[in-house]
């Protein structure tokens, strides 16, 4: 293969500079690359030989507490499955699509030793991630369906009542729930007085968006029980209460929640989520969005492990002071 053509102090500068100035100036690789008189590919060579010492350096042994999402890349559906360690607060792999095989490469990557030991992952309910858990992880990793996903499709559900109801009405009164939509999906302290009192006179006129809304409120409470026993019984009354309730998309919802009901409790003896995994995913698409976008999905990969893995660093020095 030859040797680098980049000298190893080089090396350090660029990366350095790839990695540091853009928190301070919003400066890209070409940037950095201008700043030094230095053309792209090389700035993007000496990331690249950082990015590959860390990953051969770096200990993951001791990780446990697993994180897992996908961000959208680019528009027209491209999506990158990340895995992030929850405990350090770092960019583990990544990888292009959001499939089994996104995920099954994320974790070849990250190499037998993890995946052949008990983890705690905390996701989404996504079929393609849950069956290479349940088929190529430890059989007893236990995995924990996030709240903040849970409560976003529940949002969703809320909401597709109320569009439906919105058109059954449209004919005979159309102001009905006309500017409603975020009456039902705000959390009840954070409405404002007028938001307030135009609630309160939509809830005396028992429209199916209103019972929609008091089956979301209630799954909230889940999260304050103690213990799971507890909390088990109550989601038992609320599967009850939505598989009756005469809504399509809250009993839809409900049959979904149910047949995952064991990842759902598993947060009472876990208590982990992804609140973590959103900050990260923010700091992931601001390094997309540095150079508008990334070309290749290999030069992406470079970019984030450089800024969100928390790598060990080679030391260039050529010189050792005493």
């Amino acid at each position: 293969m030859g040797k680098s053509r980049l000298s190893l102090p080089l090396i350090s500068v660029l990366q350095t500079l790839a990695r540091y100035i853009y928190r301070m100036l919003r400066i890209s690789w070409g940037g950095v690359a201008r700043l030094y008189g230095v053309c792209w590919n090389t700035v993007r060579a000496a990331v690249k030989a950082s990015v590959e010492y860390g990953l051969a350096n770096r200990q993951i042994e001791g990780v446990v507490y697993i994180g897992i999402d996908e961000i959208a890349r680019r528009k027209g559906h491209r999506y990158v499955t990340n895995i992030y360690d929850l405990t350090d607060k770092r960019l583990l792999a990544t990888a292009p699509g959001r499939d089994e095989i996104s995920l099954y490469k994320c974790f070849k990557e990250l190499g037998k030793s993890l995946m052949s030991k008990p983890l705690v992952i905390c996701c989404d309910i996504w079929k393609s991630y849950l069956k290479i858990i349940r088929e190529d992880l430890h059989t007893d990793t236990v995995v924990v369906f996030d709240r903040f996903h849970i409560v976003s499709n529940l949002l969703k559900a809320v909401d597709e009542v109320r569009r439906e109801e919105y058109h059954d009405n449209k004919k005979s009164n159309p102001g009905l729930l006309k500017r409603t939509r975020y009456l039902w999906l705000k959390n009840p302290e954070n409405l404002k007085p007028a938001e307030k009192q135009r609630l309160s006179g939509l809830e005396k006129l028992n429209l199916k968006v209103h019972r929609a809304y008091l089956l979301k409120e209630a799954l909230r409470e889940l999260w304050e029980y103690k213990s799971r026993e507890k909390a088990e019984l109550f989601l038992k009354k609320w599967f009850w209460w939505a598989t009756h309730s005469r809504l399509k998309p809250m009993r839809n919802l409900a049959w979904s929640l149910k047949k995952h009901k064991e990842n759902i409790l598993s947060w009472f003896d876990y208590p982990v989520n992804n609140g973590l995994v959103e900050g990260l995913n923010g700091k992931a698409k601001a390094v997309m969005r540095r150079a508008y976008g990334y070309r290749t999905f290999d030069t992406l990969r470079l970019a984030l492990l450089h800024n969100l893995g928390k790598l060990p660093e080679p030391q260039y020095s050529t010189h050792r002071f005493l």
